[in-house]
């Protein structure tokens, strides 16, 4: 049996060497092409039986027969395909027939896949480049012949090699699938697909694709159906219109081009249109003006022939109107004009005198009054001696208004006008807490229930205390502004809600951000004039990573009494620079975040010392007497710094 084999398979080989395919014998008429660049990308994918590429293989040589070829005529590069591509040889190889038909017969089936799109990729960045023989501004022409549906995407690739000026025929046969030889196919597709069914049949396309390539002007020579201009191309001819026409979508006959129709003119009343051309032209009683395009009407004003006592208005070819001057209007005669008298009429908005001209007005003001800058309104000018002020102590006149201040020794109260001692829980307080990293989140939801623990000494309310909580690490954020809360309940659930930040500790940076944010009447700050207590609180468990100094002096400057509490690695010296003075008496410390809830207990003293006796049962002695003297010293501080602001308007 195996000896059987043997011969068996000598035979087929013996056969297939003896069938193989030459080229055709006896003198043939070459074809006069011109100079052409063609290559072949032939699929010996596992579905091409040995039989069909025997035949595509004696397609090859037939076509190669009936070509010039040369180095300076036609060259031809072979590459077959499957799921690699491989080639035969390039454009470069040989520049004689036999060579090529002995290359043809050597070749051996891939027989794998079907990697089209690949092929077509290569074909382009390669079989088609200088260095495989590719010559300049000679036509590339590929040949596409496979037998089944792609197994890759082949459509941009091939739409990008037609682009590159790649002229691509698509030949299937049997199995394959027309929508991808039109993908690779290039335009008209009547022209560059062939679909055959059975291979040896597809003769066929070699003697088509033989005419084509072969310099016939199929202008001259054939029905080519342009309505205006055909222009050849080797194997393939392309229509044209006539300047002012289009191309239809046929690709063959042409239609006008109406600008009128398609509104791409400028003409501002009549649009004459011409096949891509247009002229303007004007409705009866206008006439064009020089720049061909727009329209003017007849114009009796313009000409003198109307009776209007001031202006002449043109309402169209041989219509005018009359009418008037701004500050005059137009008479029952339609002709003649009167001046408008706006104050006599009634028709301003004048505080107090108006005076007139014609269509016009100006205000002015009583004597004690000012005009303001709206021009219409009167501002009183010493609003203390003409109304009932109410003032508990003195009136200060403001332009426009007034305002109370009280003797020294005594603030302001929430009515503005009377004065008194003190001005229980009636402040303005930020809190700047540190969230730096050495904290730890422990300690932060501590620092949280310190926050809420002085909240709870307080009386919060619109009008009474404004609290303020901003939070900072290397940067700075505001968790609430002053005038986002106005109850303990919802201040307190906002604390707790706050999320830890961590990382380093900028503490002149918050000092900076609460004097030019926090304290800003934007954020809930009240007026200055209204002498609501300013207090800023640092608390900070370590030395700052910044510079202070700058910023723990301008918020003491501004009027913002500072306090500066301390847990476990912060630095006294830099807790002092923060605090007001007397120094002693606005500053805090503790070695232990557990112990911070004592500092909270005690600053539940109320701000008004006389208010605050008894409030709170001070356990130890020497800390009762240092807080005491630290919310005394506090209120003489904001009362010093109520009086100057006060005095100094």
């Amino acid at each position: 049996m195996g000896n059987l084999r043997g011969l068996s398979v000598f035979i087929v080989l013996t056969l297939a060497v003896f069938t193989s395919a030459r080229p055709k014998s006896g003198p043939n008429q070459k074809c006069k092409s011109g100079p052409v660049d063609l290559v072949f990308l032939i699929d010996s994918s596992r579905s091409v039986r040995p039989h069909e590429f025997e035949t595509m293989r004696k397609f090859l040589i037939d076509i190669l027969d009936t070509l010039d070829i040369g180095l300076d005529t036609t060259r031809v590069g072979v590459v077959q395909y499957s799921s690699q591509v491989r080639s035969e040889f390039s454009l470069k190889t040989h520049s004689k027939l036999e060579n090529m038909v002995k290359a043809i017969n050597e070749i051996v089936p891939l027989a794998q896949g079907t990697m089209t799109g690949l092929a077509i990729r290569y074909l382009m960045n390669e079989a088609f480049s200088p260095g495989q023989g590719d010559r300049p501004k000679v036509p590339n022409v590929a040949v596409i012949v496979t037998d089944g549906r792609p197994q890759d995407r082949v459509a941009e690739v091939a739409a990008e090699a037609r682009e590159r000026g790649i002229e691509i025929y698509a030949v299937g046969v049997a199995r394959a699938d027309m929508t991808s030889l039109r993908a690779m196919a290039s335009p008209p597709f009547e022209d560059h697909v062939f679909l055959v069914e059975r291979f040896d049949l597809i003769y066929q396309f070699g003697l088509q694709f033989q005419d084509k390539l072969c310099g016939i002007d199929l202008c001259l020579e054939s029905d080519h159906g342009c309505e205006h201009l055909c222009e050849s191309s080797p194997g393939s001819f392309t229509c044209h219109c006539l300047p002012g026409y289009r191309l239809n979508a046929d690709g063959k006959t042409c239609s006008a081009i109406d600008l009128c129709a398609e509104r791409k003119h400028d003409c501002q009343q009549i649009c004459i249109s011409s096949p891509g051309s247009f002229t303007c032209d004007c409705n009866q009683g206008y006439h064009l003006n020089d720049d061909k395009k727009t329209c003017s009407p007849i114009d009796l004003c313009a000409e003198g022939k109307h009776d209007c006592d001031q202006v002449c208005v043109n309402m169209g070819p041989g219509v005018f109107t009359c009418d008037c001057k701004k500050g005059y209007r137009l008479n029952e005669d339609e002709k003649s004009c009167s001046a408008i008298d706006l104050c006599a009429e009634g028709k301003h908005d004048c505080e107090q005198i108006c005076i007139s001209a014609p269509g016009v007005f100006t205000c002015d003001c009583n004597k004690g009054f000012k005009l303001n800058r709206d021009k219409r309104t009167c501002t009183n000018m010493d609003m203390c001696n003409t109304v009932k002020h109410g003032c508990d102590y003195q009136c200060v006149n403001s332009p426009g208004s007034y305002h109370c201040i009280c003797p020294e020794g005594q603030l302001l109260q929430d009515d503005g006008k009377t004065c008194g001692t003190c001005k229980s829980a009636n402040i303005d307080l930020v809190l700047l807490i540190d969230g730096s990293k050495s904290v730890r989140p422990q300690n932060f939801e501590l620092v949280k229930k310190f926050v809420n623990q002085v909240v709870d000494s307080l009386d919060v309310s619109a009008h009474g205390t404004r609290v303020g909580l901003v939070q900072y690490s290397s940067r700075v954020r505001t968790e609430f502004p002053l005038n986002m809360y106005h109850t303990a309940e919802d201040i307190k659930a906002a604390v707790m809600k706050v999320d830890y930040m961590e990382k380093g500790t900028m503490t002149g940076l918050a000092l900076k951000h609460m004097l030019e944010y926090s304290f800003s009447e934007a954020e809930g700050a009240r007026p200055a004039s209204r002498n609501i207590p300013r207090i800023g609180l640092v608390f900070t468990d370590g030395r700052s990573q910044d510079d202070i100094s700058e910023y723990a002096k301008k918020a003491k400057e501004a009027g913002i009494t500072m306090y500066a509490v301390g847990v476990g690695k912060a630095v006294e010296d830099e807790l002092r620079e923060i605090a007001s003075d007397p120094v002693e008496k606005h500053f805090y410390y503790t070695t232990d975040f557990s112990a911070i809830n004592t500092i909270a207990d005690n600053l539940k003293l109320n701000v008004c010392p006389a208010e605050s006796q008894g409030e709170v049962e001070v356990k130890d002695p020497c800390a009762c007497e240092n807080l005491v003297e630290f919310q005394q010293a506090t209120m003489n501080s904001l009362d010093q710094f109520t009086q100057k602001h006060i005095l100094s308007k």
